[in-house]
């Protein structure tokens, strides 16, 4: 990402030495660690719910809070590496993830745990821009397989820590759940401080993203949307889960499906966008996605957690195609800009869109908000099309 992911010249980086595959490790721990923390808050949603009586919008905006000012602070996270050296901003930035969810558990009213949240979300801004280039860094043009397991590392964590999370839930209250978690936090952000490898530095380039801007901003939309589409469901989801009569650690087990289900997806969709083109991926993909989320509001409990692994594919699926189509649209010296702009704008969806739900669940109730997810997954079909024409034949394959 950003001038700071920029790939070095293969001939004076190493991928078989130690110093790599140690990177390797200690970024995809840190990504897994993060993005674990982020997905967990959907776990505590109902139980902030019943502890401060708080409606849909609240929630959501609890949810929003970590991932906006995580979206807010990536570029200047950065930047601030460049100035101080990565591994110290990323190891300062992992411990101040922990201190949020620390201070979570201490909080005693709904202000308290917004400030300790979004100081969460403010420590983990640094991990995506910051342990991707670790990664890219040390392996040079040799990056692509390694940064493959780094983002992969990212949903293994989202579907453990959740999972973790509602079993601690079963054996102690939510506040010492949350300290436990705060612990493994402080335990990454040693590890990272003391065995990543120093990190390169590279001059960011001054351009600017050009050529393909109107396919960009097309993806970007597409982004935008998709993000959307899986965060406003992912807040809904423990709840209609709840209305079935599941118990807590179902519905954190479910959740680990989704997520599990997902990261199948970055891999399946990502095979299947190079086989069957961008268009008929995303089709495919989005389609599936409305198709899952009305079969999860009309299936008993038992078959809705039978399918929420396929619900996990299809929400994650259009991700990992539309990731892979941000350098087709920009030229090469500027794939580092795209690719901060358009994180930038999924992420920044991540934390808006579930408020705009939660909002419409608080006036017409959690299922209508859930069908209108559905209904914004469709609404990518002409935008799909619309991009069409900006990629390349065997891109399209339409």
């Amino acid at each position: 990402m950003m001038g700071l992911a920029a790939s070095p010249p293969a001939g004076r980086f190493f991928p078989d030495r130690p110093e790599a595959r140690r990177t390797l490790a200690i970024a995809s721990i840190a990504h897994a660690l993060h993005d674990g923390y982020t997905d967990t808050i959907y776990v505590l949603l109902p139980v902030w719910q019943a502890e401060f009586a708080l409606g849909y919008s609240i929630l959501a905006l609890l949810r929003g809070l970590c991932a906006g000012v995580m979206a807010v602070l990536q570029v200047p996270a950065g930047q601030l590496a460049g100035r101080l050296g990565g591994r110290m901003v990323l190891a300062l930035g992992t411990a101040l993830a922990a201190l949020g969810f620390a201070l979570a558990g201490a909080s005693g009213s709904v202000v308290g745990l917004c400030a300790a949240l979004g100081l969460a979300g403010a420590g983990s801004s640094t991990q995506h821009p910051i342990a991707s280039a670790s990664v890219s860094r040390s392996f040079g043009a040799a990056a692509r397989g390694p940064l493959g397991t780094y983002n992969f590392a990212g949903d293994m964590g989202k579907a453990a820590i959740p999972l973790l999370t509602s079993v601690l839930l079963t054996l102690m209250t939510w506040r010492r759940s949350l300290w436990v978690l705060a612990l493994v936090g402080l335990v990454v952000a040693i590890l990272v401080a003391f065995l990543l490898p120093p990190i390169a530095q590279v001059r960011p380039d001054e351009g600017s993203v050009g050529g393909g801007r109107g396919g960009f901003l097309l993806l970007l939309a597409i982004g935008v949307l998709d993000t959307g589409v899986r965060m406003g469901l992912l807040t809904f989801l423990p709840f209609l889960l709840k209305a079935k009569a599941a118990s807590m650690p179902t519905v954190g087990g479910a959740l680990a499906l989704v997520f599990i289900g997902g990261a199948a997806g970055k891999f399946t969709c990502g095979w299947l966008g190079a086989r069957l083109g961008v268009l008929r991926t995303v089709l495919l993909t989005e389609g599936g996605t409305a198709g899952c989320i009305l079969a999860v509001l009309l299936l008993p409990l038992a078959p809705t957690l039978l399918m929420l692994p396929l619900l996990g594919v299809m929400l994650n699926g259009t991700s990992s195609v539309l990731y892979g189509t941000v350098p087709e649209l920009a030229p090469a010296h500027r794939a580092e800009r795209a690719f901060a702009l358009f994180y930038t704008g999924t992420i920044g969806s991540g934390a808006i869109c579930p408020v705009l739900y939660g909002v419409l669940g608080d006036a017409l109730g959690p299922n209508v908000a859930t069908v209108a997810t559905a209904a914004t997954a469709l609404a990518i079909f002409p935008l799909a099309f619309a991009l069409a024409p900006y990629l390349t034949a065997n891109t399209v394959r339409s």
